[in-house]
């Protein structure tokens, strides 16, 4: 199946965005994804290739609370769950990774509710 222009595009940022970023052991990298419906934040260390922490619009501390899954009340909520995780896990800082998703809409309102829950980009 061949790629849209748009996802062609997406891709070419994501690739150029990755070039610069490197999540460690000390400071991993918070990576989100968002498609029609849903919204999926990771905190990935490129370092052992692990998942530290996951939170999405599917996790089951939020399904119910969520009135829709699409919108930038759910982003902000699966970014207030991303950093409370985080904090738990021990996790105080990150690098933000937009995955070639321009920094509006729903990946702006994840992040500024990561930051506002503690979590230092």
């Amino acid at each position: 199946m061949a790629l849209s222009e748009r996802e062609l595009a997406r891709r070419r940022r994501q690739r150029r965005v990755r070039r610069r970023l490197r999540g460690a052991d000390a400071c991993p990298r918070l990576c989100v994804f968002r498609s029609g419906k849903h919204i999926y934040a990771q905190v990935i260390s490129d370092e052992t290739g692990r998942t530290l922490a996951a939170a999405s619009t599917l996790s089951a501390g939020l399904k119910p609370d969520l009135k829709g899954t699409g919108n930038k009340d759910a982003a902000k909520q699966v970014g207030t769950l991303i950093a409370r995780v985080c904090q738990d896990r021990g996790i105080s800082a990150v690098v933000f990774d937009r995955n070639g998703f321009l920094y509006h809409g729903r990946i702006k309102a994840l992040a500024d509710a990561a930051r506002e829950a503690g979590l230092q980009f």
